[in-house]
C-alpha cells in the first residue's frame, strides 16, 4: 500500500519541470478490495499530477551537501592499549579494533568501545564496514531512483515500489527529530 511521502503546502522540486512548486492536493488512488490508497500522485498545479519520485524537497540542496564528504568515509584500524595481540588472537584483526573516520582530517567518526567490541568482534567488524560504506550505498540508491525517474512509468512495478522506499529513507535521514519533552517554543529557542 502507498503512503504520502510529501505534505500539503510543502515546497518541493519538480525535476521534469525544472521548477519549484508547492504540493495544493495529496491524490490517494484507491483500488476496489483495498483498506489503503495503492498509489498516491501530488497535485502541485502544473497541469499534471506528479508521483513522489519525481519530486525533491526544499532540503535536497542540503542532502548533497551533507553527504558530499561521505564520499572519504573510510576504516582504520586503531591500537588496543588495553589488551595485547596473545589476549585478542581470536579477533580477526588482534590488537586492533576497527574505526570509522568520516572527517578529512582523520577525526570523527564512529568508535567502538572495546568491552563491546570483545564481546562480538565480527559483529562489529561488519558494522563498520556497513557504516565505512554507507555514503556508496547511498549514491547507488539515489542512482536507482534516478533510473526509475528516466523510465517514465517503464520500469517494473517492484523497481517503483523501491524507489519510492529510497526516497522515504532519505527523507528520513534527513528530518532533524524534536526534542522529546519540550514545547516548540523551547525548541526554537534552544536551536
Amino acid at each position: 500500500m502507498a503512503r504520502a511521502i510529501y505534505q500539503r503546502n510543502q515546497k518541493v522540486w519538480v525535476e521534469s519541470v525544472g521548477a519549484w512548486a508547492v504540493i495544493e492536493k495529496i491524490v490517494p488512488i484507491w483500488a476496489k478490495g483495498f483498506d489503503e490508497p495503492v498509489k498516491v500522485t501530488y497535485d502541485v498545479g502544473l497541469g499534471r499530477e506528479f508521483a513522489a519520485h519525481e519530486l525533491k524537497p526544499e532540503q535536497d540542496s542540503d542532502r548533497e551537501a551533507l553527504t558530499e564528504d561521505g564520499a572519504r568515509w573510510r576504516l582504520l584500524r586503531a591500537h588496543n592499549k588495553w589488551q595485547t595481540d596473545q589476549e585478542t588472537r581470536g579477533h580477526p584483526f588482534p590488537g586492533t579494533y576497527p574505526v570509522v573516520v568520516t572527517d578529512p582530517n582523520d577525526w570523527g567518526g564512529w568508535r567502538v568501545p572495546g568491552a563491546e567490541y570483545d564481546r562480538d568482534p565480527h559483529k562489529i567488524e561488519f558494522q563498520a564496514r556497513l557504516i565505512a560504506n554507507a555514503p556508496r550505498l547511498l549514491s547507488l540508491a539515489r542512482q536507482l531512483v534516478r533510473v526509475v525517474d528516466d523510465s517514465h512509468g517503464a520500469a517494473p512495478p517492484e523497481l517503483a515500489e523501491i524507489a519510492d522506499d529510497v526516497l522515504k529513507l532519505e527523507r528520513y535521514l534527513l528530518e532533524i527529530p524534536a526534542a522529546e519533552g519540550r514545547d516548540d517554543e523551547d525548541a526554537v529557542t534552544a536551536a
